[in-house]
């Protein structure tokens, strides 16, 4: 059971990743044993980001939720450009996530 389990969160990590990378102006880390990776954005304010995203941003209906990732450091003023985004969606719906994210970075850079 494990090993399926281990397999499929290696599969949508490696996903994900392909994904953040197609997307210009977005570095991202490869994590080890965790479920989420950190992302660093073409933004100067994540939390603003993450709450536009919530608040003011659909792509036909949809959105997607991303936690900022300043809270995850000690130090101050680290991560505020920073996203955390955990794969834990079905690969088809990581996909769709990082499409939406695309188009919300066009139009969030655009304001």
């Amino acid at each position: 059971y494990f090993k399926e389990v281990i397999e499929e969160y290696v599969e949508r990590r490696d996903l994900l990743l392909e994904e953040l990378d197609k997307i210009e102006g977005v570095i991202v880390g490869r994590p080890h044993g965790a479920f989420y990776c950190i992302a660093q954005l073409p933004i100067a304010d994540a939390d603003h980001f993450a709450q536009w995203l919530l608040e003011k941003y659909d792509l036909n209906g949809e959105t997607v939720m991303v936690a900022p990732a300043a809270g995850f450091y000690a130090t101050e003023g680290m991560g505020k450009n920073q996203i955390r985004i955990a794969y834990v969606l079905k690969k088809e719906r990581l996909i769709k996530a990082v499409q939406i994210l695309k188009e919300a970075l066009k139009t969030y850079q655009a304001l």
